[in-house]
């Protein structure tokens, strides 16, 4: 009898015309690190009396679909989880193309995942999902992963795929090596480490239904946090988190043939740090930073790939 690996699973995405109702067809072979999606249904204990020591039987709870991706930052594929977080990108250019992402919109497109694992076999299809957040982490090594977190309608669970033979994309992986910071158009030094979370802070629409899943799960006020810590050379940051005055922040990936991310945070905002001395060794200080709508671009942030996709 075969056994499940993670070595030979597989994921396939595609966008929903209609939320909760995975497509015919269009989906694409995602590359992924781990997931957590999944859907489970708790048992609630009886608490009925008058039937001796021995409890009753568990009725069910109610179904929650949801989970964790990660994802390489990569050309390509991170390009789908930038649209489930923000919506369709405006895109330009005649190959490589442009891809820039709003912050901003009122309505986000929904995604059907499948995970499948063959030898069983099991494949797991996903519908109705929206993507919550995403974060990542920027430092002088390692692998570069993002992490998606998905709240979903409900699973569904079949021996056979229903995502036919999904399209196949070029892995163009960005690395920490590849990365850069600037503040206000000019390179930030003496960074270490920086954080970047987008949350979308979805409302589950639980309504009562029969089958115990969710109507939809709508975006509300969004957010956009995170930290730098600097090795303390200066008092630039120190001094605009005294002033209160915002800064825009440009966190960019680029690989030497040309494809490239860029995430631009148009308002930042820092607050004032602890600066302890806690030894010998060098005075690094961490700025927990809020991000704000920038009142002369209109928006808060703006994500920017270039590769060779033509449309997502």
């Amino acid at each position: 009898m075969a056994r499940a690996q993670g070595a030979r699973a597989q994921m396939a995405l595609a966008f929903e015309t209609v939320y909760g109702t995975p497509p015919a067809g269009g989906f694409t072979k995602m590359p992924f690190a781990s997931t957590t999606l999944g859907a489970e249904q708790p048992l609630l204990n009886s608490e009925l009396l008058g039937y001796g020591r021995d409890p009753l039987a568990p009725i069910k709870d109610a179904v929650t679909a949801d989970g964790d991706v990660v994802v390489p930052l990569d050309a390509e594929a991170f390009g789908f989880w930038l649209k489930a977080a923000f919506g369709a990108p405006t895109t330009t250019g005649t190959g490589p193309w442009t891809h820039e992402f709003q912050s901003g919109a009122w309505t986000l497109p929904s995604l059907s995942i499948e995970t499948g694992m063959s030898e069983v076999p099991r494949y797991a299809m996903y519908s109705g999902c929206v993507l919550d957040q995403i974060t990542w982490q920027m430092q002088r090594s390692g692998l570069l992963t993002a992490t998606a977190r998905l709240v979903a309608q409900g699973e569904t669970v079949g021996t056979t795929t229903s995502a036919g033979t999904p399209a196949a994309l070029e892995l163009k992986r960005f690395g920490h090596f590849n990365g850069s910071i600037t503040r206000n158009g000019s390179a930030l030094g003496n960074v270490v480490s920086a954080d970047i979370t987008y949350a979308n802070n979805l409302d589950r629409i639980e309504t009562i239904r029969s089958d115990g899943r969710i109507d939809g799960a709508d975006p509300s006020i969004a957010a956009l946090t995170g930290s730098i810590e600097v090795r303390f050379a200066d008092s630039t940051l120190v001094t605009q988190a005294i002033n209160g005055d915002p800064c825009e922040l440009e966190f960019g990936y680029a690989l030497p043939s040309g494809e490239s991310f860029t995430f631009t945070v148009h308002a930042v905002y820092l607050p004032r740090p602890r600066i302890e001395i806690s030894g010998p060794q060098g005075v690094q200080a961490t700025f927990d930073w809020q991000a704000a709508r920038d009142s002369l671009v209109g928006r808060m942030c703006t994500a920017t790939l270039i590769n060779d996709i033509e449309v997502y």
